[in-house]
């Protein structure tokens, strides 16, 4: 490959412009990553240091603007970013976190783009190999690629909605039991999901930005079971959902709010258990695969091979006469 890329002048300038875009690719993405970085942790120093709900709006907020000016222009230019499923598609960037009007855009955008970025991409490298490409080849080559760009981001936004979920899982009896001391405190709800979303925005920060949600809606004048019927909704966690219900009643009925937060506090936390002796118990299972498939025929061997070794030399000479 290298000599057809010394002698070839076509193939080594589409080479070397295509290694020259992907390290351009590479380099724009972690730089845009070290500065994403860098400004959320600046947000929850600030955060830590005021308590400003200015603050945590920043922390929630994506700086997509650039990307949504950019899904704008391809939409005026005649191509069409909706989707047919749009609100579940609205709901799924949502579980994983990208609250944004443009997000569903900019997602079809992306499926688009590897779409056709990933087949062109193996044309070029296998035409610089010197790869014969028949046509057989190539349309299965072609699919193959074509599906991978349309399903990966699928199945990023799942995996990255359930790490959300976990997360908010896990994090959600601390807030319970943070809620229950300042109600019992003399807190009401208000404040004490803003006290909570303040004190939350270093150890739990997905949290932090579900309680930061509802007090903002509250103070912009929204009804309480509103807000917190959409705080649930945003969550994607069942039980945080089934909370915000048992909140609702509990405030409509006017029973005490201090005894539903210790009663469902306590009830998460042994789910929170249940789940964690669950995995522990899937583990004896899941190593018994690479055990079997990789240390079983090896001890197998260990034990075999000296009575192999006797049989040829012994068994085989007397058998055959020697």
């Amino acid at each position: 490959m290298i000599d057809f890329l010394a002698n070839n002048l076509i193939a080594r300038g589409a080479f070397l412009m295509l290694l020259f875009v992907m390290v351009m690719v590479i380099s724009l993405f972690v730089a845009r990553s070290i500065q994403r970085r860098a400004t959320v942790k600046a947000d929850i120093r600030a955060i830590a240091q005021s308590g400003s709900s200015t603050g945590r709006v920043r922390l929630q907020e994506g700086k997509d603007g650039a990307w949504a000016r950019l899904a704008d222009r391809i939409e005026q230019a005649g191509l069409t970013l909706g989707d047919t499923k749009g609100d579940k598609l609205r709901d799924k960037l949502v579980a994983a976190g990208y609250t944004s009007a443009a997000a569903p855009k900019l997602f079809t955008l992306i499926r688009l783009g590897l779409v056709l970025l990933l087949p062109i991409t193996y044309v070029l490298l296998a035409s610089a190999g010197g790869q014969e490409l028949s046509f057989l080849k190539l349309y299965l080559f072609g699919a193959t690629f074509a599906l991978l760009g349309l399903y990966a981001p699928n199945l990023f936004i799942t995996a990255k909605a359930d790490r959300r979920r976990e997360a908010v899982t896990n994090g959600f009896p601390d807030c319970l039991d943070l809620m229950l001391v300042c109600v019992e405190a003399g807190l009401g709800l208000e404040a004490a999901l803003d006290r909570v979303g303040r004190e939350m925005v270093g150890t739990h920060p997905l949290v932090a930005e579900l309680l930061s949600k509802a007090t903002l809606q509250l103070r912009a004048g929204a009804r309480r079971d509103e807000a917190l019927r959409r705080m649930g909704e945003t969550s994607g966690v069942g039980e945080v959902r089934n909370f915000t219900t048992l909140l609702i009643q509990s405030d409509k009925l006017g029973t005490s709010i201090a005894d539903t937060l210790r009663v469902y506090s306590a009830e998460m936390r042994e789910r929170r258990r249940l789940r964690a002796e669950e995995k522990a118990q899937r583990l004896p299972v899941l190593i018994s695969i690479p055990l079997v498939a990789c240390m079983l025929p090896t001890m197998i061997g260990v034990l075999m091979i000296p009575g192999v070794i006797r049989v040829v030399r012994q068994l085989l000479p007397a058998l055959g006469g020697g």
